[in-house]
């Protein structure tokens, strides 16, 4: 908004045309006491700099006091001061603006009129602007800035948090913004105000946020500064400048940064509509067991969390040896903050927000870090930031791997990295890379070491392709991973000597051999565009696990992209990223196609490392992704942006683009299937069970929950955990080795009645059998058996009857037996 006409104060109503080497412009409120000393001082120096011409505005927004008599006593002595005044107090923002637009200098001083920072500090701004800087502003957050008088000490406190504030909000680089002792470049100053907007104390900001956006350079000079009575800032403007700062990023963003979350939040909803289409009662038709379980570590994190208990382990499972939760993926990174949510609106409320919001956060990190480091155009840097989200290994792993999907702190982790190469901040950059790791370590484990791994094949790609930098940023980088690991492994050490000590701790999970056939990194997942779920299902462990599937236009177009811009070191160092991935991925035998014949795969050399030993190899592909996408990126990124000079480069671009449609568009993610749940009991859901289960007991489900069947897990959430159960399903140890295993321990009563379940047999139960049973009840501080209708339902009532020697109770909609008398 342009400022009012005002009133000079020249005595021929007129001001000189010519312009002049400085403007001083003072805004005045009320500053009838102290403004007559200011302007004595501020001519009396800018005499002393003559043959330099000067001009000094003040600016009365709105007096209600002398002020503007002051100002035409000191313009009756000298000329060249000038008053200008506004109809009514808008705000010094607007008053500043007015005297700049009205000034004819070519710099611009912007000086308060209290004179805190005293006049003579304008020699060493003047000399920064000889220097060739845009803007140089007072400081007295420097180290050499001198501070004669402090403020008290809330309103320092409160000035130093909104500085820092500005300073990530708005204007990087500056300490200070608010000291009110500024020197611009007059046209550019000009330039500034006749598109600001901010009419309060906020101005600074948007000023120095203009030059930022225009690449303007602006210096910060320590200068002189003594706190003034009388000062006119109040507490309330401390909310008014967070506003402000609220209205200046809003205004300040383009459309695509809106647009471009937009379509990935829309892309995560269009996956899981079906989920979100029927909270609680919908099913991720894929997630086998995993759903149910992660429900439970939901719903479990958030009983621990409100009711104070240790959130690393519960006995509401695995009765009476519990869960150790450290030991498990129950993300408790993300468990613990989205509690109350949890405990408001249901674990399946949760777990549909971790999985949509997740995916969403992933794909928006990505895209900036691909945005911030490596393209120009922000819908490249999309491409590619969706890629990293949407590729067929996180679709595959997003029906019921969260903590492989929702992988939004790596990119942050990388930005990290990358800063300590730079060197600019080294120990805070390595301060915040120890907490961003510490966290990750409770979002998930496995998917920190893929992505170190990763890391680590890039950095040595890197130190190939280019050594003299490779030689040139280790030493930064290795000082700031030694202190991000002093500062993230104090956070972490007691939460990892849980897991690894702790009660139900294990050694390791051994899966087997699981690498990929060479032919998934070729042809398409069962949830792609072009997927035949036959063909997917031949070539992968089950649907969760489909780790490659990458097809065969995007190798063949990453092969290219990789061909055609070689001459980047970045480039080869994420070819051969994703080479070295893919090959570690096929595992520690690799098959030949068509033969029956297996070549030995270099995952043997790292199988054996700790760690590492637990690791299903055929993931290591999902490393594969980010460098995809971060080639996708770039070779967006030269079509978008190169110039066509002739037709054959147009003929080039569209034959890019069609590449890009080609090996993108197949992979394109299709909604997860969904099914209705079987609903639970009405012996569970209408509290019926608390006549049979006392404090402290388990609830023994038939037959005992597993990782196959976790039906009574869902019980337990609609009973609000108000009863143990034994078995169920997690990772926990097996042996006097401690092995890792799916599920419990089995034992006698638990095998028998699985073998009935499966076989709809019941085999011949005598004394042995009943004495275990006996032995089992015991364990697990058992109160009641309960069977729910299901296959083989018959079987299994006929079993438990022999076994407990005598009838169930019919109760409602299931069979019990109650077990009480005697334990």
């Amino acid at each position: 908004m342009k400022p009012a006409p005002a009133q000079p104060s020249d005595p021929s109503g007129t001001a000189a045309e010519a312009a002049v080497d400085l403007t001083v412009v003072i805004p005045a409120y009320n500053e009838e006491n102290r403004l007559a000393p200011t302007l004595t001082a501020v001519r009396a120096h800018l005499e002393s700099l003559e043959p330099l011409s000067w001009e000094l505005i003040v600016v009365d927004d709105g007096s209600a006091d002398g002020t503007a008599a002051v100002t035409e006593a000191a313009a009756a002595e000298e000329p060249r001061v000038r008053l200008l005044r506004t109809p009514a107090n808008r705000g010094k923002g607007h008053a500043v603006r007015t005297g700049v637009l009205a000034s004819r200098g070519r710099r611009v001083l912007v000086t308060d009129a209290d004179l805190a920072t005293p006049i003579e500090e304008l020699t060493p701004l003047q000399r920064r602007l000889d220097e060739g800087v845009a803007a140089a502003v007072g400081s007295r957050a420097l180290p050499e800035s001198r501070i004669a008088v402090r403020q008290n000490p809330v309103r320092e406190i409160m000035g130093r948090l909104g500085s820092g504030l500005i300073r990530a909000a708005a204007v990087p680089g500056i300490r200070d913004t608010q000291c009110g002792f500024k020197l611009f470049d007059g046209d550019k100053v000009r330039t500034a105000f006749e598109g600001s907007r901010l009419d309060g104390w906020s101005y600074d900001v948007e000023i120095l946020r203009f030059f930022h956006q225009m690449a303007w350079e602006v210096a910060e000079v320590p200068v002189r500064w003594a706190h003034q009575p009388g000062s006119k800032v109040r507490p309330f403007a401390y909310p008014t400048v967070l506003a402000d700062l609220v209205r200046l990023r809003w205004r300040a963003v383009r459309p695509e940064r809106i647009a471009i979350p937009a379509i990935f939040l829309v892309l995560a909803f269009f996956l899981y509509g079906g989920l979100w289409g029927g909270l609680g009662g919908a099913y991720l038709a894929d997630s086998g067991s995993d759903q149910q379980q992660w429900e439970w570590f939901f719903a479990v994190t958030a009983d621990n969390v409100a009711h104070l208990r240790n959130p690393l382990f519960t006995d509401l499972q695995n009765a009476p040896l519990g869960v150790n939760l450290m030991a498990n993926t129950a993300m408790l990174g993300l468990s613990v903050p989205l509690a109350p949510l949890t405990l408001a609106l249901g674990a399946h409320v949760t777990w549909a927000v971790v999985l949509t919001g997740g995916l969403t956060a992933t794909a928006c990190s990505w895209y900036w870090l691909i945005a911030r480091r490596f393209v120009r155009s922000r819908w490249a840097a999309a491409l590619g930031g969706g890629f990293c989200a949407f590729a067929p290994p996180m679709i595959s792993h997003g029906t019921a791997h969260p903590n492989f999907a929702v992988l939004f702190m790596m990119p942050l982790i990388i930005d990290r990295a990358l800063r300590l190469c730079e060197g600019r901040r080294p120990t805070r950059d390595a301060v915040v890379l120890g907490l961003f790791l510490a966290y990750q370590v409770f979002l998930g484990e496995e998917a920190l070491l893929l992505a170190v791994t990763g890391m680590l094949l890039f950095a040595f790609g890197y130190a190939v392709a280019s050594p003299d930098v490779a030689k040139a940023v280790a030493p930064p980088l290795l000082r700031g991973l030694g202190i991000a690991a002093l500062v993230a492994v104090p956070l972490v050490m007691v939460p990892l000597a849980w897991q690894f000590f702790g009660p139900q701790s294990y050694r390791s999970v051994l899966h087997g051999q699981v690498g990929n056939h060479p032919m998934a990194l070729l042809e398409f997942a069962t949830r792609s565009l072009a997927g035949d779920e036959h063909v997917a299902a031949s070539l992968s462990l089950n649907r969760t696990e489909e780790n490659a599937f990458f097809g065969w236009p995007l190798v063949v177009l990453a092969v290219a992209l990789v061909v055609h811009l070689r001459d980047q070191p970045r480039v080869r160092a994420l070819g051969f990223t994703a080479l070295a991935a893919a090959v570690l991925s096929l595992g520690q035998n690799i098959p030949l196609p068509g033969t029956g014949k297996t070549l030995p795969g270099p995952w043997r050399v790292v199988a054996p490392l700790p760690v590492f030993e637990s690791v299903i190899e055929s993931r290591m592909a999902m490393v594969c992704v980010p460098a995809l996408g971060i080639l996708l990126a770039l070779g967006c990124d030269r079509l978008v942006l190169r110039r066509v000079r002739s037709e054959r480069e147009s003929s080039r671009r569209i034959l890019g683009a069609a590449a890009l449609v080609v090996a993108v568009l197949p992979l394109f993610p299709t909604p997860y299937r969904t099914v209705e749940r079987a609903p639970v009991p009405a012996f569970v859901s209408d509290g019926t069970w608390r006549e049979y289960v006392r404090p402290g007991r388990s609830l023994v489900p038939v037959p005992v929950p597993s990782p196959a069947d976790t039906t009574a897990l869902g019980w337990q959430i609609d009973a609000g955990l108000g009863f143990r159960i034994p078995g169920g399903y997690f990772n926990g140890p097996w042996g006097p080795e401690r092995i890792g295993i799916y599920g419990p321990q089995p034992r006698p009563t638990s095998e028998l009645l699985r073998k009935v379940r499966e076989t709809g047999r019941v085999p011949v139960i005598g004394p042995q059998q009943r004495r275990e049973f006996g032995w089992d009840l015991d364990f697990w501080r058992a109160d009641v058996l309960v069977l729910a209708g299901q296959d083989n339902d018959e079987a299994l009532r006929t079993a438990v009857t022999a076994l407990a020697g005598r009838q169930p109770k019919r109760a409602g909609d299931v069979w019990v037996w109650d077990v009480r008398a005697g334990r």
